[in-house]
């Protein structure tokens, strides 16, 4: 038999039975639809957090530490790899100015950070601010949403994130510029935390901590400010000068309040802008030789693709539990078929029919039930996708969220999504065929 009229026979025969068809299909449908767009959202979220490490050149960023104790413990171990020693030089404004001269440094600048409760009006929030200079920020490193950078001549503007204004009521970002902020830091008495006079601050006699308020204005709103070393990281922008006047305690390292050695003026931790990634190594390497220790996102980039390698792997078995059921009824459908057709098989075989020709009809069509539920089980997916993205990002709006895509459609995901669903259908057409090969002619045409 030709490879046209093995076709022709398996589409025929499941044409005449095209509920049952039907339904097997569908099973392979909602089998791939959910495959489909598991696969589809794990993507879209590696796509989304990797675009947005881009686009706000994360990357180009390296985190250089002062020296340091580091964390303690067996499970510090790997982020104690990225201390500097305490041997290390100081991280002071010279030292900066040094790191800047740096080939391929395009910008260094303290990682200072400190808590605070930010007011406005009757709504209050607690976050930290970072101090960051008028340079830096007019550098490009704040994208603004609106406003813009404060200078030298405003010793009292701020520049908040846009997630702050709305958790302190503001729906207008634009309303927001030029409206007064209240920010009370906290300040610690750091010789009241010595263990010596632990007991008299626990006595109420002299509590360790204060608290101060300052009233800024709003220069600008800047979209929200992402986590993690080596960028901007809180809520909250104002003016080093403006912070060196202020009582507060730094955040960068809890241990700085626990330091017996004198670093006044120094950093516990600065960020460094690259002019690209391609001075990623040589500037590390010569951090290293000063001593220093570094941590680049850069070089995490390995253990982010592997955790979303293991999502992508947790949803795909998801999807694949549908997939499975829909394989059991194709093995329920062309078993049942080979008992409806035990005469037609003994006939065919008779007539010169091989053990092979009854094989491919019977794989012919399991592989046509997997294309087709292949095909629409894509479409399917895709348009439910759609509809749930719709759907998610209606429901943020209302909360101020802009919009995002959250499933991503690779052509491999289409082809591959297909190609698995005829494989998994030839698989499970496997055992009906060879059981419609062995059937015995003489007992078949016997067979009333």
């Amino acid at each position: 038999m030709r490879i046209a009229d093995h076709v022709h026979q398996s589409l025929n025969n499941l044409w005449k039975k095209k509920l049952r068809t039907f339904l097997t299909a569908a099973g392979v449908v909602i089998g791939i639809a959910a495959l489909f767009s598991m696969l589809a959202f794990g993507k879209g979220m590696q796509k989304n957090v990797l675009d947005r490490f881009v686009r706000l050149e994360l990357f180009r960023y390296i985190t250089v530490f002062g020296p340091s104790e580091g964390p303690r413990g067996p499970r510090a171990r790997r982020f104690r790899d990225h201390q500097s020693p305490p041997t290390a030089p100081p991280l002071t404004d010279e030292r900066l100015a040094e790191i800047a001269n740096i080939p391929g440094v395009e910008a260094v600048f303290p990682e200072v950070r400190f808590p605070a409760v930010v007011r406005h009006e009757e709504a209050e929030r607690f976050c930290l601010v970072q101090e960051l200079s008028p340079e830096i920020v007019a550098s490009g490193l704040v994208a603004f949403r609106t406003g813009g950078p404060y200078t030298h001549d405003d010793p009292n503007a701020v520049i908040v994130s846009d997630s702050l204004l709305r958790d302190l009521g503001f729906t207008d970002p634009e309303a927001a510029v030029g409206k007064p902020l209240t920010v009370a830091t906290i300040r610690v008495d750091a010789g009241l935390l010595n263990p010596l006079n632990i007991a008299t601050a626990l006595t109420g006699a002299a509590l360790p901590f204060g608290q101060e308020e300052h009233t800024f204005t709003i220069a600008g709103v800047a979209e929200r400010m992402g986590i993690g070393m080596g960028m901007v990281r809180s809520d909250v922008l104002i003016p080093a000068g403006t912070a060196a006047r202020m009582k507060t305690v730094s955040v960068t390292h809890l241990s700085d309040l626990f330091k017996s050695t004198d670093l006044s003026g120094a950093y516990s931790a600065a960020a460094i802008r690259l002019t690209s990634t391609t001075h990623l190594d040589s500037v590390k390497a010569v951090l290293r030789e000063w001593g220093y220790g570094t941590f680049a996102l850069a070089d995490e980039v390995d253990q982010i693709e592997t955790a979303f390698l293991l999502m992508d792997m947790f949803l795909a078995a998801i999807g694949m539990i549908a997939l499975l059921v829909a394989s059991l009824g194709i093995v329920n459908t062309m078993v049942m078929a080979t008992l409806e057709r035990y005469r037609e098989i003994g006939i065919m075989k008779a007539v010169g029919a091989r053990n092979s020709d009854v094989r491919r009809i019977f794989f012919f069509e399991s592989g046509a039930i997997g294309l087709l539920g292949g095909l629409f089980g894509v479409l399917f997916g895709w348009l439910a996708s759609l509809l749930i993205n719709d759907i998610v990002n209606y429901y943020l709006a209302a909360k101020g969220v802009s919009r995002t895509n959250y499933f991503t459609f690779p052509l491999w995901l289409w082809l591959a999504s297909i190609i698995f669903a005829i494989a998994v259908s030839l698989a499970a057409g496997v055992y009906p065929a060879i059981r419609a090969a062995k059937t015995d002619p003489i007992k078949a045409l016997r067979h009333d």
